[in-house]
Parts: C-alpha cells; sequence; structure tokens
C-alpha cells in the first residue's frame, strides 16, 4: 500500500487538527465507492484501503483520543466533484466494497444521523466532499451538536510527507495572507504566456478572505487536509444594481496549449485563443454559464515547504496561486449546485499557476488594492512578506 501513518501518528495528527473532547462524540471516516458510471482506479482503491487501516488502526488505540466512536461509512459517488452528498451512507463490515454492489447488505445509516453521532468528519474520497461538508458543517452550527469535517478528495499515498509538516508555521503564513486579503478591493494580476503579457483584475469588495491552515478546531468548519492556503471568492455581481468589475484576460495552460479567457463580470464571456483545447473551452463556458464563473482565488504557501506536485489537486493547488472555476458557494459566495444544468455538471475546477503545472504561464505580479494601499504579494512567482 505504500506509505502510510501509524496508528500513532495518526492519532496525534487529529489531535493537533481537530483538538478533540469527549463532548465530541465520535469520529467517522466517509469514503465514496465507485460504480459502473465511474469505474474503479488503483489509487481510489488504496484510499479505500487507507480508510480502512486508519479506523482499524484507531479502534485498536483506545484512550488515544477521547472520541467513544470510531466509524467507517461507505456512500456511493455523488456524480461529480463538490456534488450534493446522498442521503444515506452505509456501515462498513470489516470488506472493503469494490463497487456500490458491495453495499448492498450494509446497515443503511441516514447521513444526517452520522453528522448527528460524531463531532469530527474525515472524508478521504474519490469526488471531492468540501463543498457539501462546509455547506453541511456551516448548517449545523458551531454549538456542541455540530461537526468539523477535513476533506481528502483524491489524497494519496505520496502525500504523507505533507501530513507531517510545521502546520503551526503554516498556519501563522495563511493567516497573514488571510488579513490581505480581508482589506482588499481588488487583485491584480500580471501574467506572460505566448510571449504576451496579459492584466487581469478580479474584484474582492463585499468579500472576507478565508483561512485553511490545517486546524480545525471548532464546530462549523471544514477544510482540506493536507492543507495550506487563503482564498476568497471574487465578487460575482449578485447585489442588484452593482456589477462585479472583474475583467481582463485570464492565461491557463491545459493539454500543453494556452487558453485565454476574456473576462467580464467575473465570468469567462469568451475564448480569445485557438486551437483544440480552446474552441472545446469555448463551447463549454456557453453550454455550462455556471462553470464560466470565476470562483475561488488561491494563495497556497506549502511549495515554499519543498513539495512537489504529486497528480491530485488536493495537494497541488496548495502549492501556489490558483484561480478556480465554477461552483462557489460553499467559499461564501453565490453559486451553487443549482446554478448548473445537473448534478453531474457541477464542479468547481482549480487551475494552478505554477511552473511545474502550467509552464507554459509566468506569474509576474500579483498585487493586492484597498482604498489607496497597494501591497504585492507575488512577484516573479514568490510570495512577498511571509517570512
Amino acid at each position: 500500500m505504500g506509505e502510510n501513518l501509524s496508528a500513532t501518528e495518526l492519532a496525534a495528527l487529529i489531535g493537533r487538527v481537530f483538538h478533540p473532547a469527549a463532548a465530541d462524540r465520535g469520529l467517522a471516516f466517509i469514503v465514496d465507492v465507485p460504480d459502473a458510471k465511474l469505474p474503479d482506479n488503483p489509487d481510489w482503491r488504496r484510499r479505500r484501503e487507507l480508510a480502512t487501516a486508519w479506523s482499524a488502526g484507531l479502534a485498536g488505540l483506545p484512550g488515544a483520543l477521547p472520541f467513544d466512536r470510531v466509524s467507517l461509512f461507505w456512500y456511493p459517488h455523488a456524480d461529480g466533484n463538490n456534488a450534493d452528498l446522498p442521503d444515506t451512507m452505509f456501515r462498513d463490515a470489516g470488506m472493503i466494497p469494490g463497487d456500490t454492489a458491495g453495499l448492498a447488505d450494509l446497515e443503511a445509516v441516514p447521513t444526517a444521523e452520522i453528522f448527528r453521532d460524531h463531532g469530527v468528519i474525515i472524508a478521504p474520497t474519490e469526488l471531492s466532499a468540501t463543498a457539501p461538508l462546509k455547506v453541511g458543517a456551516r448548517a449545523a452550527g458551531t454549538g456542541p451538536d455540530g461537526f468539523r469535517a477535513a476533506t481528502m478528495p483524491g489524497f494519496l499515498a505520496s502525500m504523507i510527507p505533507a501530513l507531517r509538516l510545521d502546520y503551526g508555521e503554516i498556519n501563522r503564513r495563511v493567516n497573514l495572507l488571510k488579513s490581505w486579503l480581508d482589506t482588499a478591493a481588488s487583485a491584480r494580476f500580471s501574467m506572460r504566456a505566448a510571449g504576451k503579457i496579459h492584466l487581469l483584475e478580479l474584484d474582492l469588495r463585499h468579500r472576507e478572505g478565508h483561512a485553511s491552515g490545517g486546524l480545525l478546531r471548532h464546530n462549523g468548519m471544514a477544510g482540506n487536509l493536507p492543507s495550506g492556503e487563503a482564498y476568497i471568492v471574487p465578487y460575482e455581481g449578485e447585489i442588484d444594481g452593482e456589477a462585479s468589475r472583474s475583467a481582463g484576460v485570464l492565461p491557463v495552460e491545459i493539454d500543453g496549449e494556452i487558453v485565454l479567457y476574456e473576462i467580464e463580470g467575473n465570468r469567462a464571456v469568451s475564448v480569445l485563443s485557438s486551437g483544440k483545447v480552446s474552441e472545446a473551452e469555448a463551447a463549454r463556458i456557453v453550454a455550462e454559464p455556471a462553470y464560466a464563473n470565476l470562483a475561488e482565488l488561491g494563495l497556497g504557501v506549502l511549495g515554499d515547504f519543498g513539495l512537489e506536485p504529486t497528480g491530485s489537486i488536493l495537494l497541488d493547488e496548495k502549492l501556489g496561486l490558483h484561480i478556480a472555476f465554477g461552483r462557489s458557494d460553499h467559499f461564501g459566495g453565490s453559486v451553487g449546485p443549482g446554478d448548473f444544468t445537473s448534478p453531474e455538471a457541477v464542479i468547481h475546477l482549480d487551475r494552478v499557476f505554477i511552473p511545474a503545472m502550467q509552464p507554459g504561464v509566468e506569474v509576474l505580479s500579483v498585487v493586492l488594492a484597498g482604498g489607496e494601499r497597494e501591497r504585492p504579494i507575488i512577484e516573479n512567482g514568490k510570495f512577498l512578506g511571509l517570512d
């Protein structure tokens, strides 16, 4: 199965991240399961094996954590990243299901009951459950009957080193970035791609930044693990009579092709480049207008700790600057599942601007502006002022 955390290391990690107490009731791992529509793959299978080993390992360490139960639940995948979770999940009975047929004889448990009976939820899934768990944790509230959750979509054993980082220092850097986002009215980008410099401005009015520093110690919170980013939803123009000022050109390298999105009102309104990928993206923003929404400006800090891309967005987005398309309501924005044409179309898609992932796009500068003050935060791809 490759590198893994020992049960003792896992218990220590959960202690650092969640600071659990007896009032938290229990810990639940929830994991999605493949079917014929979305077949299994080796990474997904290993993730289910990890979840099984983690739950069994913690159960074998009585007294290491203050929970009265450690549970593992399986559920049919939700059809898309950040789509709503099913109403029912299935309690593990000691066998790792190969697909949804393996759930038939298991005890069905309402998802709401799982959240009620477990104060800490960990979701090492194939498809991201971040959005529904953020919404669910927020709805359950910050009181003793609420819960908090760590989401691990696409987690790989190769990410184990990221779970051993100094999350105290990561949390400090992330919260500093959040404080800068909180006071910014806009973010201005200068990027070089295809031999030209492209300018973009994101409207950050009417928004607050969020810190995902790897510490989830209060009910009502949900975030990724591994973690290490500050992020904010650009203003999407939902206030009557006040349009979003996000505008410019956003270059993204996809499959070796530079795609140039023309941005107006915080949405990609056209594609200025040509090529096979550009044509596909131009058709996509027409067919699925909610996908065209700029849903997040993210500032990941883990690249400064020597980590490299793993091929999973869970970690890769935390390595540096990223901008997402699609769903934003789980981050405090206004675009949710109902704005897409179907549950299967719901998406929150991060584009990560680091050389290892987009060598054809160079981030020259990122400047936050608020009132009369300007704060350069990235220059030539490097963060400024975090040390």
